[in-house]
């Protein structure tokens, strides 16, 4: 007994001519991707799909001018309504001592001095700082003279690759200045929120002890 197998189900022969057995897999991929890229030309030539053309027609941020005190210089500027204290000391007034780690509020490295009290400068919004006092790393020293306890980072070796050190000394300072250096216990409560990486919060406790004693 034969069995009789459909024609269309027979495979052409090798070498036959594809266009005798209709569109082929590589027909198919060549003319999609053709009409791909026309799609996509005429989206980004025709301005359809293109996000540029609505960015041109977008508003600008709002700004604000906000007149404050920094290290005893009084600043007058106008700035994104959004723009950090943080970012404003850095990029706008080029005091770069006051450093960006997780700009979230969580390591201390940003810590300055507004109207005496110790902020993370990441989470402060420069316009709401209109009339206030600021004081970073740079404004510490004076007439030449590093503030003691900037000394006594040095006498105490309380450091090691830098980068929290200026917001080290800066919530320091405010530590002391608040009375909370009673003890190493009450030190370290009080510095908590100030990561150092490398791992000198004995040596950091130590330069806040002795600044402490001597004031």
């Amino acid at each position: 007994m034969s069995t009789e197998i459909p024609e269309s189900s027979v495979p052409p022969p090798t070498g036959a001519d594809e266009s005798s057995t209709g569109p082929t897999r590589r027909t198919f991929i060549a003319t999609s991707t053709a009409v791909g890229g026309v799609v996509v030309a005429g989206g980004v030539l025709g301005g359809t799909v293109f996000l540029g053309d609505e960015a041109d027609g977008a508003e600008p941020p709002p700004e604000s001018r906000v007149s404050l005190t920094v290290n005893g210089t009084r600043r007058t500027v106008t700035v994104d309504n959004r723009t950090s204290l943080l970012d404003l000391l850095r990029e706008h007034f080029d005091l770069t001592g006051s450093k960006k780690g997780c700009n979230a509020g969580a390591c201390g490295a940003c810590t300055v001095l507004v109207d005496g009290q110790r902020v993370n400068s990441c989470l402060t919004l420069a316009v709401r700082l209109e009339g206030a006092e600021v004081t970073t790393i740079e404004g510490l020293s004076k007439g030449g003279q590093l503030h003691p306890l900037q000394q006594a980072f040095i006498d105490e070796d309380a450091f090691q690759c830098g980068y929290c050190t200026p917001g080290q000394i800066m919530s320091g300072v405010g530590c002391i200045k608040e009375g909370h250096t009673d003890s190493p216990e009450e030190i370290r409560e009080w510095m908590s929120g100030n990561i150092c990486r490398c791992g000198c919060y004995v040596k950091i406790v130590r330069a806040v002890e002795q600044t402490a004693a001597g004031k």
